[in-house]
């Protein structure tokens, strides 16, 4: 009787992961269509009207010195280790080291670059952008105020965009970029929406940075994700030239050099010896070892001990000669 084996749970999750062994050619490429277009000239106004709003100390600014006076730290100081722990993602280093692990992951099993180099354009546009509004402001941040009621602009800070925010929403947006199936990029969206706003609001809690930084950041991470189909041709062509230099290096590798059949075959002979030369050799007298001169074994005196080292024996007699007779004895 045959029976089927037991998946466990970790088997029947990796299963679910295994549906996809070969490139997905099914899954389609965001495109900047007009509906992306106006999202994203919606968008660059809102963040445009953010700056502007900082700029001219509105509203805004005083509704960011409230908040900053509300100290939310100390009101609800029971949630401070969690809001500490929950900061950490939207730190650049662990979040970017666990949606890099995942997509390189899918990459392997889906045999293509694209995951990962759309990680890393959005990150380097991310470090563009923010960067340059950053320390182009240079905002200071509530814990290092000069005077109250005022924007902090150009004090040499930069907390203006919040970092933590964007990153936040460009790295866990990316995974509903890259998504499948419509089903799960309508649920990564969503988590990664939640995600993001709880790293702003932390921050805010935290007192790390102004009610408009967060504001800002939101609007920059989502100025990113709406913008990275216009880079969709140039990572399709890193990918291409990616996978061209390895298919070279692997011929190389692999290749052996070919020697034609009518190639005529190399016979090596010996140079023959000069008969001079190998007379000269001949008659060259042999080295010798000891100093003085050398003298033939023929000409040489033989060395003998002093008298014989074998004991006198009457019967011995020579090899060359017969024995002579015993007397005979009566007995």
């Amino acid at each position: 009787m045959r029976t089927e084996p037991k998946l466990t749970r970790l088997d029947r999750v990796f299963a679910r992961l295994d549906r996809e062994p070969e490139r997905p050619a099914h899954i389609d490429v965001p495109k900047m269509s007009r509906h992306r277009i106006v999202l994203f000239a919606a968008t660059l106004a809102f963040y445009g009207a953010i700056v502007w709003a900082v700029v001219i100390t509105s509203w805004l600014v005083r509704l960011d010195w409230q908040v900053m006076f509300f100290r939310p730290y100390q009101q609800w100081s029971e949630i401070h280790w969690f809001v500490d722990y929950y900061v950490v993602l939207g730190q650049r280093g662990p979040t970017a080291v666990m949606v890099a692990a995942w997509l390189g992951w899918r990459s392997w099993r889906q045999h293509t670059l694209r995951p990962l180099l759309a990680l890393g354009v959005s990150l380097l546009l991310l470090n563009i952008t923010v960067g340059a509004a950053k320390y182009g402001m240079g905002r200071l941040g509530p814990h290092y105020a000069t005077s109250i009621g005022s924007n902090e602009m150009w004090l040499g800070g930069d907390i203006f965009p919040s970092g933590h925010t964007a990153n936040a929403v460009v790295t866990w947006g990316i995974l509903a970029y890259l998504a499948s199936t419509a089903r799960a990029q309508r649920w990564l969206s969503a988590v990664s929406a939640v995600t993001s706003l709880g790293v702003g609001m932390a921050t805010v809690y935290l007192g790390t940075h102004w009610l408009s930084d967060v504001l800002l950041g939101w609007t920059a991470g989502l100025l990113i994700l709406l913008g990275l189909p216009w880079f969709e041709p140039l990572i399709a062509r890193a990918e291409d030239a990616i996978f061209d230099l390895r298919d070279r290096l692997r011929a190389r590798r692999r290749r052996t050099p070919a020697v034609p059949a009518d190639a005529p075959s190399l016979v090596v002979t010996p140079l023959p010896a000069d008969r001079d030369d190998v007379a000269a050799r001949s008659s060259r007298a042999p080295a010798c070892l000891a100093p003085g001169p050398h003298t033939a074994r023929s000409e040489r005196t033989p060395i003998t001990p002093a008298g014989s080292r074998r004991p006198p024996h009457s019967e011995r007699h020579s090899r060359g000669s017969t024995p002579s007779a015993r007397p005979l004895t009566g007995g």
